[in-house]
């Protein structure tokens, strides 16, 4: 790092910076990886509104409805996750405006600007890509050059309570969204404990294989398997296997209150990397419902706060796992089947919701995304370019250094050293993001 004691510009710098417009494609880069979005300011006439703003907003929204009209708990989770990531911004935003930081844009998704416009001195709108959001604070680091009549309003300008205010209020935001769905789950419906109720249903009879070819239906509630009473996944997959493959045998099953027998002729296990190779089948994914606690309205309170401390604790446990690279080769390998330590990504998250909200209706899809805000807020915060994290780690060297000098005076870190660093966890984080994609499609769970 290079002491500065004022921030970066033309004359303190052995290599000045362009002007914005001037950017070359390298430097550019570097200073939206640095800035955490685009650097690049419009003219009111440059704003992308007219007609194509509104077909392509019109697009947006129609997606929304299709994807209501495919699956409703895809749709529930998803406008959650868009809507949690607009207030991770909100909190950003709403900061830099308290402290007086210069904020001069505000958008959901990343890449080409869809529709935009402009109050005051930010341009609010809607981008191509969606990956996440980001607001643009002017001045974030050294290499973020800006005119000199807004250099007192710039992020690296402000105190480090400030900076660290700012930098860390998209997680904090998490937090509250997280606090906020596990009180109205525990109001709503209880926490959640260890045990299960004595039932077992099937979640999903697949298709071809003899429940469901039989006409065991998803939702069924399993009583018995060739007159062997059964409360539990475990005891029905071992009252199965204790008959022989082409069996027929009676099953009965509860549906909308009636009791019913079904004769199945059973199948044969041909997964030959599993342990049950050869074993009668019946070809149904079962589970059993969980009990609940009933919470006052208090204790509800009380429990949803103090939750997101284990919570969180895992996350940061399961983040050091999953971004181990050697979890990530061994899982695409095929040799590692610990689902703790595997990469996903949103899409097998979305597929799980359909199977959490069929199974537990809307609290338990806010109880997933009470858990997912957890998981990204606390992700958010590891001490790595260019996550939050990174940026208050950064503030934080900065902080000690100018404990250590003299009177006042500030120290500015020269980030373009880290920009090596940066890259390399954004590389990181694509492989990731790859490989994770990959399995939720090849090896869904």
């Amino acid at each position: 790092m290079t002491d500065q004691l004022t921030p970066s510009t033309p004359s303190q710098q052995d290599r000045p910076l362009p002007a914005p417009d001037e950017l070359t494609r390298r430097d550019k880069i570097k200073s939206e990886v640095m800035a955490g979005g685009s650097v690049v300011e419009l003219d009111d006439d440059e704003l992308a509104d007219g007609w194509k703003a509104a077909v392509s907003m019109v697009a947006i929204a129609g997606l929304f409805v299709w994807l209501a009209l495919v699956n409703i708990w895809w749709f529930t989770f998803v406008v959650g996750v868009v809507i949690a990531v607009f207030l991770h911004e909100l909190g950003h935003f709403a900061t830099a405006k308290w402290t007086g930081m210069k904020a001069t844009q505000f958008f959901l998704f990343f890449g080409p600007r869809l529709w935009s416009f402009r109050r005051g001195e930010t341009e609010y709108g809607v981008r191509a890509i969606p990956l996440g959001a980001f607001v643009r604070i002017i001045g974030m680091n050294r290499m973020d050059d800006v005119p000199l009549e807004d250099e007192n309003r710039t992020y690296r300008q402000k105190s480090y309570p400030r900076r660290m205010l700012v930098i860390s209020a998209g997680s904090i935001m998490h937090m509250i969204i997280a606090v906020t769905l596990l009180f109205a789950v525990y109001v709503g419906q209880g926490e959640r404990t260890d045990e299960f109720v004595p039932e077992v249903y099937v979640a999903t009879a697949f298709e071809g294989l003899p429940a469901a070819e039989s006409g065991i239906q998803n939702g069924d509630q399993i009583l018995s398997v060739g007159g062997i009473a059964v409360t539990s996944s475990v005891e029905l997959g071992d009252a199965v296997r204790s008959f022989e493959p082409a069996d027929v045998v009676d099953v009965v099953v509860i549906r909308d209150g009636v009791e019913q027998t079904i004769a199945v002729g059973l199948g044969a296990n041909t997964d030959e990397s599993s342990p049950f190779f050869g074993d009668a089948l019946l070809g149904v994914r079962s589970g059993s419902p969980v009990v609940y606690e009933q919470l006052s309205v208090p204790s509800a309170a009380a429990n949803a706060v103090t939750d997101i401390f284990p919570a969180s604790w895992e996350s940061i446990k399961g983040v050091i796992k999953v971004l181990n690279p050697v979890n990530i080769v061994t899982h695409l390998n095929g040799t590692n089947d610990d689902i703790t330590s595997r990469p996903t990504t949103l899409v097998q998250v979305t597929a799980l919701s359909d199977d959490i909200g069929d199974s537990e209706g809307i609290w338990g899809v806010l109880w997933l995304l009470a858990v997912l805000n957890v998981f990204v807020g606390v992700f958010n915060m590891f001490p790595l370019l260019p996550l939050d994290g990174g940026h208050a780690a950064v503030a934080t060297y900065e902080r000690i250094r100018e404990a250590r000098r003299p009177g006042k005076q500030r120290y500015f870190a020269d980030v373009e050293r880290l920009m090596p660093l940066a890259m390399g966890v954004m590389v990181l984080l694509l492989s990731l993001m790859a490989a994770g994609l990959y399995l939720d499609i090849t090896d869904p769970l």
